[in-house]
């Protein structure tokens, strides 16, 4: 038996298929998104680094010279942050360039903060340390002998040719790195943070309401998908049940639902045809025959060999039997015999009934057993005509007819045992075949058509049920009749 981890029915597979699309594309959507807070997070990050440090460099520069170092030790730094002055910024071996785009953005946000011009920075520079990963950021301090001789250079970099002082160059040459000798830099280093995407607690919440209302809506959208095939497959169970009175499936819908619809109704009509003229060609052969096994025993009555006489009536009567059994088996086959509510207990205990009436020999090994009332669904005249054929069966061939009556779940099942022989097991499905008999079993003397167990089974199928036969234990045949409650 192989194993499989899809579901069983088309519902299940297709939610189930749906479901893991779903989830895949709330998973990248997930990450793309968590590639942006991350971004963002380090954006914010770096700006609030340059902004801290920026505001402590604008505090120790505006203070004389003299009072840098003492301010250095009283000012307040963010935790994890350290200051210090040197004659030099970090150098290359202890750190690295950080990327373009950080660069870019804390010189942009100390930039953007504001420096009064008297205190702009001599020099700027952005890096950063690995061990432990953290943000360098070194302003070269200003110098009040530095500032006035401090020219704007020419494009080509050389020098003017003038001897007035230049104005402090724009802000932007401010930043290249222009470093005078015995220049005094300011460095702050803060540590690099991780982030933390999923920080915001709303993040959560509406990744999960999306999730939810995604699952919601493809149950639904699948539950809407599957009405038709479900009405498909309602309409086949009745097809099978009633050939003869199954509505016809409506032709409405989307294009493919009507094609289908109209493919079942076509069928339908052709199984329905097929029926009526095999039904038909049935019966007229059977009402056909009565006229001539009637002349057949009126000139057999002439016969002047007792002994023939008797066998060739013999055979006619058996004759006449089956035509009669035949006629019925059409009769049933055709019926319209609306369905009622009905006591199935009333009904079995009127069976039993009539075969003692029939048989009063039988009378006592004729029993019941089950629950006082069961009402249900179902065609009383055949459904009693089907269990008449299994009683009379099992009084006829086992000597006893024991009913067993019990309710299984949605369903209700009718077991009848006798004390007979049973039939070989090969043969359980072949006796329901018309005009079928067991030559162990059946023969002149005992009587019998063969239609009595196929009559029954249609019956029972018309209900949309089954009959089963199996051999008992230790002796005799149960006959189990299943019907939907």
């Amino acid at each position: 038996m192989r194993l499989s981890i899809l579901p069983r029915s088309l519902a299940g597979r297709t939610a189930l298929f749906l479901l893991v699309g779903f989830a895949f594309v709330q998973l990248l959507g997930l990450g793309i998104h968590t590639l942006d807070e991350i971004k963002l997070a380090r954006i914010e990050q770096q700006r609030e680094i340059a902004t801290h440090d920026v505001i402590i460099y604008r505090h120790i520069a505006a203070a004389p010279q003299a009072n840098w170092a003492a301010m250095l030790a009283s000012e307040p730094v963010p935790a994890g942050d350290q200051v210090s002055l040197n004659d030099h910024p970090p150098s290359q071996g202890d750190t690295v360039q950080l990327p373009l785009a950080a660069r870019q953005m804390i010189r942009a946000s100390i930039v953007s903060y504001g420096i009064p011009e008297n205190l702009h920075p001599s020099g700027l520079e952005v890096r950063a340390a690995l061990n432990p990963p953290r943000y360098v950021v070194s302003f070269g301090m200003p110098n009040g002998s530095f500032l006035p001789r401090f020219r704007n250079l020419p494009p080509d970099g050389g020098a003017d040719d003038g001897d007035e002082p230049a104005l402090p160059p724009p802000l932007p040459r401010l930043f290249n790195d222009l470093r005078p000798p015995a220049q005094i830099w300011l460095t702050i280093t803060s540590p690099i943070v991780a982030p933390e995407p999923w920080r915001s607690p709303e993040f959560g919440t509406a990744f999960i309401v999306m999730t939810v209302l995604g699952a919601a809506l493809i149950f639904w959208a699948v539950r809407q998908l599957m009405i038709p095939v479900r009405t498909l497959a309602l309409a086949a169970e009745r097809l099978g049940r009633d050939v003869a009175n199954a509505p016809d499936l409506p032709e409405t819908g989307p294009i493919e639902i009507a094609t289908a619809a109209v493919a079942f109704n076509t069928m339908a009509s052709r199984i329905r045809r097929f029926v009526e003229d095999r039904t038909f060609l049935l019966t007229a052969i059977g009402h056909d025959l009565r006229t001539p096994i009637t002349r057949l025993k009126l000139r057999a009555e002439y016969m002047e060999d007792e002994e023939q006489r008797t066998k060739m009536l013999a055979d006619l009567d058996e004759m006449e039997s089956m035509v009669a059994a035949t006629l019925a088996f059409g009769r049933d086959v055709t019926t319209s015999e609306a369905v009622t509510r009905i006591d199935l207990v009333s009904l079995l205990h009127t069976v039993l009934d009539d075969a003692g009436d029939l048989a009063p020999q039988y009378a006592e090994v004729l029993s019941y057993d089950g629950p006082e009332h069961l009402a249900m669904m179902a065609r009383p005249l055949s459904l009693k005509r089907a269990i008449t054929n299994l009683v009379a069966n099992a009084l006829k061939y086992g000597d006893a007819a024991r009913i067993r009556l019990q309710v299984l779940g949605k369903t209700v099942q009718i077991d009848i045992d006798d004390n007979g022989p049973g039939i070989p097991t090969a043969d359980a499905e072949a006796v329901f075949e018309p005009f079928r008999r067991l030559e162990s079993s059946r023969n002149r003397e005992t009587g019998g058509s063969g239609l009595g167990l196929s009559i029954a089974r249609n019956i029972v199928r018309a209900h949309g049920g089954d009959i089963l036969l199996r051999n008992l234990p230790e002796r005799g045949l149960r006959a189990s009749v299943t019907l939907p409650l």
